[in-house]
């Protein structure tokens, strides 16, 4: 009889085992999704502030929706006032609704693709004024993700920020 009711009690154990690991293997694929996602918007948010900084301080034409960057028919860093060095700003941080000359799309393989194209990965950025400074623009770059993963409404996305000090 003990033998038996062993066998019972196993057979239940082995039953609420194997519905726990069908979950386990679920939470395991969607952390890895959502971990991949989120590494690639950062590494694409690394890129993108890359390009920027290689640009002058007072550059206002570079077009940096493309690669390599264009010399000419684009936003750069925004410029600056006249023959002076007194920065401007430009650009934004809203990914649906985003600023002209401020924004491109990636494919899923991190290439740049038109606009209306099937794309996976939108950057925006912005190039600001800190507050009390002359000789300082605020670089920040901002990378999502198009579709959430495992059910969540939360699209993944990467910052980054950084500031670009005159003459470099």
């Amino acid at each position: 009889m003990t033998l038996v009711e062993t066998m019972v009690a196993l057979a239940m154990l082995l039953v609420v085992t194997i519905g726990v690991m069908s979950v386990a293997a679920v939470a395991v694929t969607t952390t890895e999704n959502q971990g991949h996602l989120a590494a690639r918007t950062a590494e694409y948010a690394q890129d993108k502030m890359e390009q920027l900084l290689a640009l002058r301080f007072c550059d206002g034409t570079s077009d940096t929706t493309v690669i390599p960057t264009s010399s000419a028919g684009g936003q750069g860093l925004a410029g600056c006032v006249g023959a002076t060095t007194t920065p401007q700003a430009g650009g934004g941080l809203s990914t649906t609704a985003p600023t002209a000359g401020y924004v491109d799309y990636l494919d899923a393989s991190g290439n740049l693709v038109a606009a209306a194209a099937n794309w996976e990965y939108i950057r925006v950025w912005q190039i600001s004024i800190p507050a009390g400074s002359n000789n300082l623009k605020q670089i920040d770059v901002l990378t999502q993700v198009r579709t959430a993963v495992g059910g969540s409404q939360t699209l993944l996305q990467s910052r980054v920020s950084t500031l670009k000090a005159n003459p470099l």
